[in-house]
């Protein structure tokens, strides 16, 4: 809109365009919404929800989680998969000890424990950083790992060392099915991912990314580092111990301490910097490449293989799906810091002018 103002002429066109941006992308994701909720449920095969659908799903929470430490707060994290075990083995306590607990209250209290393990461990990060807070963060790894093997208590004394729940309720609904799995899982997320946007929008989170870009000038402004560090490590901790409540819950179903090893810690890693540092929508891009590559890849390689006459073994395919994976993080690290969000956001932008540029 062109206007009149002291002799001059003024446009508005800037801010309306965004307006109209932030209309569409509203609407694109009350759209995606209503795909999740009711289209795929009625069209996705069971292979879907278990293979990909639910695994993409509490990753991406996971993933959301790593992302708020390592990309809002800009705290290195190797220690995520510890935080997992943590909410998975306190909610299955409070599950099977408590008559009674809703199945959504325990994987809140796993958060809650993840929280206050996360934050023992993130005091260091008051005094080190980089590569020094990354080690004390993966010393929560190897803690974890010995405790959850040699600690019966927390298996509620089973001699194998494996656990597993069944018969999960809320409110009279059985999550039994792998479409019941899905849709819960699905709103989980979306309460979580919705949660984390605003409040990565709000005070605390502008305090995250002062703190992310310069710690010393955020103090000299008035911001506390540690109480910023800390409610960092707090929500970021208790977002990933409720999707280790989740991976446990509602994909495994039975579980040991190997599932949350050290490999998963480095997995949200990559997914975070995949899907790129500083966007929620980025953890759900780099959750979907993670899930999806070792599947594309079981099935592309051995077919272009054979289209040489080449035969790839299995054990193949698992050397070129690390190889791959090492190759596109170093590729994304020099190429596009931020990740494939960086992408679609300039996609997005090319799309909304084209054909017209100017």
């Amino acid at each position: 809109m062109i206007y009149r103002e002291n002799g001059q002429f003024k446009t508005t066109y800037r801010a309306d365009q965004q307006v109209f941006a932030i209309a569409q992308d509203r609407i694109a994701i009350g759209l995606l919404l209503v795909l999740a909720f009711v289209a795929v449920p009625l069209m996705a095969s069971d292979y879907m929800f278990k293979a990909i659908l639910v695994p993409f799903l509490i990753l991406s929470l996971a993933a959301i989680g790593v992302n708020i430490l390592v990309g809002y707060c800009g705290q290195i994290s190797l220690g995520s998969g510890a935080f997992m075990a943590v909410g998975a083995y306190a909610a299955y306590n409070a599950f099977v000890r408590i008559d009674g607990m809703p199945v959504v209250v325990a994987m809140l209290i796993g958060g809650f424990f993840s929280a206050l393990v996360g934050v023992f461990f993130g005091i260091p990060s008051l005094r080190v950083r980089g590569l020094y807070l990354a080690i004390a963060t993966l010393a929560a790894q190897f803690v974890c790992d010995w405790a959850f093997l040699r600690i019966p208590w927390f298996t509620n004394n089973s001699t194998s060392g494996s656990v597993s729940v069944s018969n999960m309720q809320i409110f009279g609904w059985s999550i039994d099915s792998p479409v019941d799995k899905y849709l819960f899982a699905l709103g989980m997320v979306v309460v979580f991912a919705v949660l984390a946007k605003n409040l990565v929008r709000s005070a605390i989170g502008r305090e995250w990314m002062a703190i992310r870009d310069m710690d010393v000038a955020a103090a000299v402004i008035g911001i506390r580092p540690m109480y910023a560090k800390l409610t960092a490590f707090a929500v970021s901790s208790f977002i990933i111990g409720v999707a280790g409540a989740m991976w446990g819950f509602v994909y495994l179903g039975s579980w040991e301490p190997a599932a949350f090893s050290v490999d998963r810690s480095f997995q949200l890693l990559f997914m975070v910097i995949i899907g790129g540092l500083g966007s929620i929508m980025g953890c759900f891009f780099g959750a979907a490449f993670i899930v999806i590559l070792p599947i594309f890849l079981n099935q592309f390689l051995p077919w272009a293989g054979s289209l040489v006459g080449i035969v790839i073994s299995t054990a193949g395919i698992a050397h070129a799906e690390i190889m791959i994976f090492g190759a596109l993080i170093v590729w994304f690290l020099i190429v596009e810091p931020h990740g494939l969000a960086r992408l679609w956001s300039l996609a997005k932008q090319k799309l909304r002018t084209w054909p017209f540029p100017h």
